[in-house]
Parts: structure tokens; C-alpha cells; sequence
């Protein structure tokens, strides 16, 4: 057991160098991107029974009381959003296209799991990222619906409902299994044991990000512009999501509250749809999924100075 909690505790210190390498393999080794991306759904599983063994039972009950205003917000980001945004499109004539479905499904999917992480990153308390991540996470199943409706290029209705009932059935199953262990190992971690789980958790991703990344390398050597023109797109929708929201939400809401939300804007977990939609729908959308794991990671080091406490 100590030789498991030293291997996570090595893995937690070297936490971003394990991203950063994961991104740089992806790129640079697409063999093993292309190999790694049929175990996405697998890794996208382990990710979030990690998650929820981080949590833990008691803070997810603690997640749920009092949340009306984590409660509104999540409906704002994951349903009122992406209908919109999608809405606006389809009146203006566009429709069928991989950005449209790319943005709106990013729109529509919860934070990811690291974002207690990167509000902590940013000099802030964690615990109302770790609402909205519990909460959004839980409404996922139902807060798609609409936006999959809107864009019945991603499938018919009963594709929808086969994929919302899949990614119920792995976050109910990797949280419930996680949730039972924590209770029945771990019911109050130390220090120490809680960096271990944040190492595998960053081991973990960074190998998931091996295979996010197999659509970007062949782009970035093969057709830069293209490459370059997804990165930005990625950038401006993550980055951009959150100043508007961070500046959008200043005075209206629990100052607790503002950099959590702001972050979550922008950093939404979109690799969960890997473990509910077929690769057939999946496929097109790996080069924007890949690109978003770029600002995604620098979040905490571009963004930190807007985040900084007065």
C-alpha cells in the first residue's frame, strides 16, 4: 500500500509534465494515438471513477444542499447555452457542419473533472467548482437532450436516447463503485493519500490525452492551416467563454462563486460523449477535441493574472 500511495504521490508532483508529455506523444507518436483512441471510452470510465473516488460520498451529498444557485448555473451553461447557440445557427441557415456540433456539444457537457484543481491553481476555493462539477455532472443524461434534438445530423431520436441512457449507466456505475470504495477504504484520507489519487488521476489523463490527440497530429503535419485554424477556434471558445462569463457575472452573482463558474464556461469535460455516442459521430469531432485540450491545459497559466485576488 505505500509503495501504491509513493507511485501516486510521484505521479501528483509531476502532474503537468505527465500532461504536457501525454499532449507531445499524441502529436508526435500517432501510431500510438491512433492505438490509444480505441480505449478512449475505457479511459474516459477510469477518469471519472477517479473522479468520484476523489470526492467521495459525503462531499458529493455536500454538493447537493444548498445548490440553487450551482443549480442555475449549470442550467445556463449545459442547457440554455447550447440551445441558443444552436438555435441562432440553424436560423441563419447553417447546419450539418462538424463546428457547429463540435461547439454545441462542448456547450452542452459539464466541467471536467480537474476543475476544483485549476480554481485551486488560480488562488481559490474549490468547493464551489466541486458543486458545479457533482451537479452538472449528475444533469448531463437529461440537459443534452435539446441540443442533440436541435442537431439530428448527430443521430436520430432513438441513437439520443440509447446514448443518454450509456452515459447514464457509466456515471452511475463508476461513481456508485467509487463511492462504495471510498466509504468502505477510505473514509477520512490523509494528506498524502489524497495526492496519490490526484496522481493517478493526472497519470490517467495524460495517457487519455495520447489518444485525444490522434486526429491533431496527422492535421498539424499534414495540413497546418487546418490545424491552426481548429487551435483557434478551440482557444476562442474556451478562453473566450470564460472572460465573458468572468466579466458577465461580476456583482451578479456569490463572489465564492465567479471564478469557479468562469473557469467551468470555458473547460467542459466533451470527452464524456466518447463513452456514449458511436465512433461514427465521434470521429469528425476528435480534431476540436484534440485542440481543446490546449487551452484547456494552460488555463491556470494564461488566465491566472484575470483570476488573481484583489
Amino acid at each position: 500500500m505505500n509503495a501504491f500511495v509513493s507511485i501516486g504521490m510521484l505521479a501528483a508532483r509531476y502532474g503537468r509534465t505527465l500532461l504536457i508529455a501525454g499532449l507531445l506523444v499524441g502529436i508526435f507518436v500517432p501510431r500510438l494515438a491512433l492505438l490509444m483512441k480505441d480505449w478512449l471510452p475505457e479511459l474516459v470510465a477510469m477518469l471519472l471513477f477517479l473522479g468520484a473516488f476523489r470526492i467521495g460520498p459525503y462531499n458529493a451529498l455536500a454538493a447537493f444542499r444548498n445548490m440553487t444557485s450551482a443549480l442555475g448555473i449549470v442550467l445556463i451553461f449545459q442547457l440554455l447555452l447550447p440551445v441558443i447557440f444552436v438555435s441562432l445557427l440553424l436560423m441563419a441557415g447553417f447546419k450539418g457542419s462538424v463546428l457547429i456540433a463540435s461547439l454545441a456539444l462542448m456547450l452542452s457537457a459539464p466541467s471536467i473533472s480537474g476543475s476544483p484543481n485549476l480554481t485551486i491553481m488560480t488562488g481559490h476555493d474549490p468547493a464551489p467548482a466541486l458543486q458545479l462539477l457533482v451537479v452538472g455532472t449528475a444533469l448531463m443524461p437529461l440537459t443534452f437532450f435539446p441540443t442533440f434534438w436541435l442537431l439530428p445530423d448527430l443521430g436520430s431520436t432513438e441513437l439520443v436516447i440509447r446514448a443518454a441512457f450509456r452515459l447514464l449507466l457509466v456515471i452511475a456505475a463508476a461513481t456508485g463503485v467509487a463511492f462504495f470504495l471510498r466509504w468502505m477504504f477510505l473514509k477520512h484520507p490523509d494528506e498524502r493519500a489524497m495526492k496519490a489519487i490526484d496522481g493517478y488521476s493526472a497519470l490517467a489523463l495524460g495517457i487519455m490525452v495520447i489518444g485525444l490527440m490522434s486526429s491533431v497530429g496527422p492535421t498539424l503535419f499534414g495540413d497546418p492551416a487546418k490545424f491552426t485554424l481548429w487551435l483557434g477556434i478551440a482557444f476562442l471558445a474556451n478562453f473566450g467563454l470564460q472572460i465573458v462569463v468572468w466579466f458577465g457575472l461580476r456583482h451578479k452573482i456569490q463572489s465564492s462563486q465567479q471564478v469557479p463558474a468562469s473557469i467551468i464556461a470555458g473547460n467542459r469535460n466533451i470527452a464524456l460523449y466518447l463513452v456514449g455516442l458511436p465512433a461514427s459521430v465521434t470521429d469528425p469531432l476528435l480534431l476540436f477535441i484534440g485542440c481543446y485540450q490546449i487551452p484547456m491545459f494552460m488555463t491556470p497559466l494564461l488566465l491566472r493574472r484575470m483570476y488573481a485576488k484583489d
